[in-house]
């Protein structure tokens, strides 16, 4: 569900996989980039949301196989 919402609001998927410092930079860089650009940037962000979400996922298995 947080790959979806990466696809539309990537700050937020940001934020919902545990990083709230890094969401925030997202957002005050993605806001500008897409009103200059015209979202010709959206998806380097996707991207990076996705890669976050996806460490987010493995960190939680780590932990869950380390206990």
């Amino acid at each position: 569900m947080n790959y979806v919402l990466a696809l539309l609001l990537p700050p937020l998927s940001i934020l919902i996989a545990g990083r709230p410092v890094v969401a925030l930079v997202v957002f005050l860089i993605w806001v500008p980039a897409i009103l200059v650009s015209g979202g010709l940037t959206h998806p380097m962000f996707v991207l990076l949301a996705w890669l976050l979400i996806f460490q987010a996922g493995e960190e939680r298995r780590a932990r869950r196989g380390r206990d």
